[in-house]
């Protein structure tokens, strides 16, 4: 075992929250195999970071700091990553199961030959071999994988894993940036970034979603107040997303978003498979629906018979009241 390399996700300064979840994972890895854990932090100004990513348990740290890399270029980023794989000789590289995570995972697998494994939610050490669970289709039964081969890179479900801060070594190593056009071969031209007081659909820790059962968009509002009391993220079902009710930014489901909070509130979702297997996962689920034959109810730990109309406000205020 040669060790495993985290790859931790950052924007515009800031670790993402599954990022941290990532490095605590491979660090208890590490200390399962007897190995070593290195971090690797690509962008500008992530020199600043290191501090912060030794407190979860990094060994060794290699950071690619240039005014360059401050916007994501999957073929830039996957270049310097492949980089420290050489330079560490990591049998495992782990990377969360972002849109980033998702598209770098496969192009670095590519690049180094290694196996891929995608949306891991659990992660176990058996002898000396890594083995790993993931769901499949769509989330109605779960594959257990031995990974057997001399590297794997693997995606990690955010929100699954705890972060658990642990010291390590923490010493740092800079990479050297030296990219070329043909190593970018995408140029970004321009962001726009949504601006919203909620917190991020794949980090929030409470979702509050709504599907077909809201009637139309003038109707979010009451699901809007309930996720504000609550200070969660507001998503919606395909059906919702289809009819133009809300951005594709807010769908969860299995052509939108995973999501994996705490607490997952589903106000008139039906709960079509596609959209199970977004948040199926999710560790407190309440569903409320009109239709007592809705297969939502099946998954939900909570389940409502009533009309969300009349439920959704009453439950604002019955958590206003406990919140404040």
């Amino acid at each position: 075992m040669n060790g495993i390399l985290v790859f931790a996700e950052q924007r515009d300064g800031q670790l993402k929250s599954y990022a941290l979840e990532a490095i605590s994972e491979g660090r208890r890895l590490a200390d399962a195999s007897g190995s070593n854990l290195s971090v690797c932090l690509i962008g500008s100004g992530v020199d600043s970071l290191t501090t912060h990513v030794a407190a979860y348990g990094a060994d060794t740290i290699y950071t690619a700091d240039d005014s360059g890399l401050e916007t994501y270029s999957p073929g830039g980023y996957a270049k310097l990553l492949t980089d420290t794989v050489e330079l560490t000789s990591a049998g495992i590289i782990l990377l969360s199961s972002s849109a980033m995570g998702r598209e770098l995972g496969a192009l670095l697998a590519a690049k180094i030959g290694a196996s891929l494994l995608s949306d891991i939610i659990e992660a176990t050490w058996d002898s000396d071999h890594l083995v790993v669970k993931r769901p499949v289709y769509a989330g109605k039964a779960f594959l257990k994988l031995a990974v057997k081969s001399a590297s794997v890179v693997a995606t990690l479900r955010p929100n699954v894993f705890n972060a658990e801060e642990k010291s390590g070594a923490g010493s740092e190593q800079s990479l050297a940036v030296a990219l070329d056009d043909s190593d970018k071969k995408v140029l970004v031209t321009d962001t726009a970034l949504k601006s919203s007081s909620r917190p991020e659909l794949t980090e929030a820790s409470v979702i509050v979603s709504g599907g077909r059962g809201m009637g139309g968009p003038e109707n979010y509002n009451i699901i809007e107040t309930l996720a504000d009391t609550f200070g969660a993220a507001v998503g919606a079902s395909r059906a919702a997303v289809d009819a133009g009710w809300r951005p594709h930014a807010d769908q969860v489901g299995q052509t939108g978003k995973t999501v994996s909070p705490n607490l997952y509130i589903a106000c008139g979702i039906s709960g079509a498979i596609q959209h199970l297997a977004g948040m199926s996962s999710s560790k407190c689920i309440v569903a409320i629906n009109s239709d007592p034959e809705a297969p939502i109810f099946k998954i939900a730990n909570y389940g409502i018979v009533a009309d969300l109309f009349d439920v959704v406000p009453a439950l604002n205020d019955a958590a206003k009241e406990l919140l404040t």
